[in-house]
C-alpha cells in the first residue's frame, strides 16, 4: 500500500508531504514528524480524504495554524490535515451583518473584514493568530470578549462524512471551551452575527488592543499564546510570578520574563522541554497556593 501515491492520485491538493516536521507548522517551532501532512483547500477534497482514511484505517488529525498547539517530539502517526478552506461572505442588512466564514479563515483577517464592513464586536480578535475553526473549538477570547458571543450557527463534518449544523446555545460555549472540545468532528464553517458600529471607534479599539498585546506579550519569541487558563478566582500569571518562576528554564523552554503566563522557546527548545516546564510550573503553583492550574494549549502527538 503506497499511501503517498494514493493521496496524490485521489486529491486535487498538491500540498501532500511525507515525514513532515511539525516544527514547521506550530508557532512554538517544535514537534516531531507527521507521517503525512496535507493542506486541504475545499470540502470535496476533505470528504475524499476522510473516506480513504476510514477505508484504510488511517488516523486523521486536524490542525489550523498551529498557534495553540504543542506537538510531541515523537510526532503524529497517520495523516495530519491542515485546513486551508478560507472563503468569507458578508451579508449586510439594516444594522446587522452576517459573516459566513470557513474554518480555515485567519481570526485576524476576520476581525479586519468586520472592520471594513463597519461591524463591531471582533476588535478583541485583532491579534489572535489562529484560525476560526480552532477559535470556535476553544471559544477563543481576549480583553473580556469571546468569539462564542457572536456565533449564530456552525456546520461540521464527522469523520465518516456526515455533515451537521448546530445553532446558538447548542455550541455550549464556556470559558475556553465548547461542545467541539468533546466531539471528534471537523468544523467546516460558521455564521457570525455582528452589529453595525462606528468605524473610528472600531479602529481605535483595535489599535488599543494591538498595542496592549505588544506591550504585555513576548511576541519576539516562539510561543503558543497564553500557556495556562485563567483561574477560578485567581490570576494564573500572578501566581506563577509570585512563585518566582519568571525566567525559569528547562532546556530551551522558559517562563517569559515579560508575562509569566507564557512559556517561550528561546531558540532550541524541544516539545519535551516545554511539557516538562509546564509540569514544573503546575507543581510549584500547587505547592505554594494549593490550586491546580490548567493548560490552555492543546497537546497532541505520540507519547513516549
Amino acid at each position: 500500500m503506497n499511501i503517498l501515491e494514493d493521496l496524490k492520485s485521489i486529491l486535487k491538493s498538491s500540498d501532500i508531504l511525507k515525514d513532515e516536521p511539525m516544527s514547521k507548522h506550530t508557532s512554538f517551532k517544535t514537534g516531531g514528524l507527521a507521517d503525512f501532512f496535507i493542506k486541504i483547500y475545499d470540502e470535496e477534497d476533505l470528504k475524499v480524504l476522510l473516506k480513504y482514511a476510514s477505508a484504510n484505517k488511517i488516523p486523521v488529525t486536524i490542525v489550523g495554524n498551529g498557534t495553540n498547539l504543542i506537538v510531541r517530539d515523537k510526532g503524529i502517526r497517520g495523516i495530519v490535515v491542515c485546513l486551508k478552506m478560507n472563503k468569507i461572505n458578508v451579508k449586510l442588512e439594516d444594522n446587522i451583518g452576517i459573516i459566513e466564514a470557513q474554518a480555515g479563515v485567519s481570526v485576524i483577517k476576520l476581525s479586519q473584514i468586520a472592520k471594513e464592513n463597519n461591524l463591531k464586536g471582533l476588535e478583541f480578535a485583532v491579534g489572535i493568530p489562529g484560525t476560526l475553526g480552532g477559535a470556535i473549538r476553544m471559544n477563543a477570547g481576549a480583553y473580556g470578549s469571546e468569539i462564542g458571543s457572536f456565533i449564530q450557527k456552525t456546520e461540521y463534518i464527522t469523520f465518516d462524512g456526515n455533515i451537521q449544523t448546530i445553532k446558538n446555545a447548542e455550541h455550549e460555549f464556556t470559558y475556553r471551551n465548547s461542545i467541539f472540545s468533546k466531539m471528534n468532528v471537523i468544523i467546516l464553517k460558521t455564521y457570525i452575527k455582528l452589529e453595525k458600529g462606528n468605524l473610528e471607534e472600531i479602529e481605535s479599539k483595535m489599535k488599543e488592543n494591538q498595542q496592549a498585546r505588544i506591550e504585555r506579550q513576548p511576541l519576539d519569541k516562539p510561543n503558543a499564546g497564553s500557556t495556562f487558563k485563567r483561574g477560578d478566582g485567581f490570576i494564573t500569571a500572578k501566581l506563577i510570578d509570585e512563585c518566582g518562576l519568571k525566567g525559569y528554564k528547562i532546556g530551551g523552554a522558559e517562563v517569559s520574563t515579560k508575562h509569566a503566563g507564557f512559556i517561550i522557546n528561546t531558540g532550541n527548545a524541544t516539545s519535551q522541554d516545554i511539557l516538562d516546564l509546564i509540569e514544573h510550573v503546575k507543581k510549584e503553583v500547587y505547592k505554594k497556593f494549593k490550586v491546580n492550574i490548567e493548560t490552555e494549549v492543546e497537546i497532541i502527538g505520540e507519547e513516549k
